[in-house]
């Protein structure tokens, strides 16, 4: 089955930096947008930053622009999230996302693990 595995999470000091990796196996990755999604303990799961299929477009929110930096490699079926100038608020689980729309009423979509980042001194 369709496989996505987060990796590169850790533990940080404030103003460090983390890269996250998402490397997909058993889909056709170039044809999904890929998102990466966090969930801080008792709050919902927030949209962090995405990207489309052939990589010619991201979107990120706010609360990231400026420090992170989402991109994906399709030869190696792999999307990253670049973490710089990370803060304490930025500690919470990592997702990734993968997403294809085949028609008006039907998407696939599928999650990865998880992957945590604490960013405490």
């Amino acid at each position: 089955q369709v496989q996505l595995v987060e990796s590169g999470g850790g533990l940080v000091q404030p103003g460090g930096s983390l890269r996250l990796s998402c490397a997909a196996s058993r889909l056709t990755f170039s044809t999904y947008a890929m998102t990466w999604y966090r969930q801080a303990p008792e709050k919902e799961r927030e949209l962090v930053a995405g990207i489309s299929s052939n990589g010619s477009s991201t979107n990120y929110t706010d609360s990231v622009k400026g420090r992170f930096t989402i991109s994906r490699d399709n030869a190696k079926n792999t999307v990253y999230l670049q973490m710089n100038s990370l803060k304490p608020e930025d500690t919470a689980m990592y997702y990734c996302n993968a997403v294809r729309t085949i028609s008006a009423t039907k998407r696939l979509s599928y999650w990865g693990q998880g992957t945590q980042v604490t960013v405490s001194s």
